[in-house]
């Protein structure tokens, strides 16, 4: 209970006395804290949907304290039609973390960690199917790019090891899941606090994971206190500190410019992978890298000329 004073107070401090160059080093943190998430869950040796389960219910179950006290009933704020498209956005954010984190089981750390990367890309696209948003040439043109970029790793990856085809698939299943969960939660951010959102959307998430594990034959208990350990740590650094100061950020920095800084997560991701699991990179791998970042970069970008014209 002490610690979710401590987070109140901290919010408070946050947002009353941050300046920009303040919230540059916050930002810096939280960038660091998401390309944490990659290392955690492969030194981890619970399976993935059990690690899916528990990053998101230790999440949910900090944000519905922390949310309770500093802003009272959540339910509440949610008309039927928004609880079902929080139901929506839940759901698939679930299917994001459990097909991401799985591929970890199957792929390297910086394909998987550049392919889920491709999600604004498959935003675009879900935009221009389901909301009749066309998407300009620059956007098409970086959509091009990204898929070009997933094909290099993907043969690169195919030709070492099978095995790394169905880790780089999952991961781009976890890249149009998050899409889907964006799309599905757009409109309600707009009108819902962050903190309040991110409760409900995370304990829905939650629950299917907790579902998805018990259909599947895992179990929840009964791992190493180092497994329990690292449970702890992904649920709290890279979701708990990493995601909501991403979020956080939003008051200080366009939609943009948080995008654009996000695809340092790769990069951060791959770097710790080097040192930490002695992964090797190689050539191909990084090359590959930098056109799917690339791609997205300009479809991102795309997007920013589009709100202005606008």
């Amino acid at each position: 209970m002490g610690s979710i004073f401590k987070v109140e107070s901290i919010y408070k401090v946050m947002t009353q006395n941050m300046n920009k160059y303040q919230a540059i080093v916050v930002l810096g943190i939280g960038l660091i804290a998401i390309s944490f998430a990659s290392i955690f869950i492969k030194l981890c040796d619970a399976p993935s949907l059990v690690i899916a389960a528990y990053r998101l219910t230790i999440a949910s179950l900090f944000y519905i304290g922390f949310t309770q006290i500093r802003s009272g009933s959540i339910i509440s704020a949610y008309s039927p039609s928004q609880i079902k498209i929080v139901l929506l956005s839940g759901f698939f954010l679930a299917i994001h973390f459990a097909t991401w984190i799985t591929s970890l089981e199957y792929t390297s750390v910086a394909s998987s960690v550049v392919l889920v990367e491709t999600g604004p890309i498959f935003v675009a696209i879900g935009s221009f199917l389901f909301l009749r948003e066309k998407p300009s040439k620059l956007m098409i043109l970086g959509i091009t790019i990204a898929f070009i970029g997933s094909v290099i790793i993907s043969v690169h990856d195919f030709s070492i090891d099978r095995n790394s085809l169905l880790g780089n698939l999952l991961a781009l299943c976890g890249a149009i899941s998050v899409a889907g969960y964006l799309l599905a939660g757009r409109k309600l951010r707009a009108t819902i606090d962050t903190f309040r959102y991110v409760t409900a959307v995370y304990t829905v998430a939650a629950l299917f994971l907790i579902l998805f594990a018990v259909i599947n034959g895992e179990s929840l208990i009964g791992y190493s206190p180092q497994t329990y350990i690292l449970l702890v740590l992904i649920a709290l650094i890279p979701q708990v500190i990493g995601h909501t100061t991403l979020n956080w950020a939003l008051k200080y920095f366009s939609a943009t410019a948080v995008a654009v800084i996000i695809l340092g997560e790769p990069v951060g991701a791959s770097i710790l992978a080097v040192i930490i699991l002695a992964e090797k990179l190689g050539f191909v791998k990084i090359v590959g890298g930098i056109v799917i970042l690339s791609g997205v970069m300009i479809a991102i970008w795309s997007e920013n000329r589009a709100k202005k014209a606008a």
